[in-house]
């Protein structure tokens, strides 16, 4: 078993703070209008409009104790921000925050496709915090989730 010096810690800690890359870098916050099909790693500021409950499930075995055996709770709710607006789909612990009228911070967001529309979700890799509440307005007639997209192959002929 192997110790890490404190040395060793304090100059990766120096070497950070040199400018070297392995640092955090400052999020790039996008706008809902350019959100595209099939992306992922987004950050964005969004106002809650609505939010629906879709499905809450009780656990299947109430005895057998563990993460898994917890209710399980899916919310589709509309998000925007000046630009569009979006559906979020928001799992477990996520639909306590995703109110009408909260805002919110979106992080590493993807886009999931369903039916053939763009849906945004952010899974166990990113994050949602509760922000101070926004001082823009909504657009709610720019609806991203109502385009429908369809999946084509183009064949080469040669």
């Amino acid at each position: 078993m192997a110790t890490k010096s404190p040395t060793t810690t304090t100059q990766q800690q120096q070497g950070a703070a040199a400018g070297n890359k392995t640092g955090l870098r400052k999020p790039v916050f996008v706008k809902v209008d350019a959100l595209k099909p099939g992306t992922n790693g987004h950050t964005l500021i969004v106002k809650v409009v609505n939010s629906n409950t879709v499905l809450n499930k009780k656990p299947r075995n109430p005895t057998f104790r563990g993460p898994q055996n917890q209710n399980t709770r899916i919310a589709e709710c509309l998000v925007g921000d000046e630009t569009g607006t979006i559906l979020f789909t928001a799992r477990n612990e996520q639909v306590e925050l995703m109110k009408a009228g909260n805002t919110v911070i979106l992080r590493n967001a993807k886009i999931d496709m369903f039916k053939g529309s763009m849906r945004l979700a952010v899974d166990k890799w990113g994050r949602i915090e509760a922000a101070e509440p926004a001082k823009f307005v909504v657009k709610e007639d720019n609806n991203l989730s109502l385009v429908e997209y369809e999946l084509v192959n183009v064949v080469e002929e040669s």
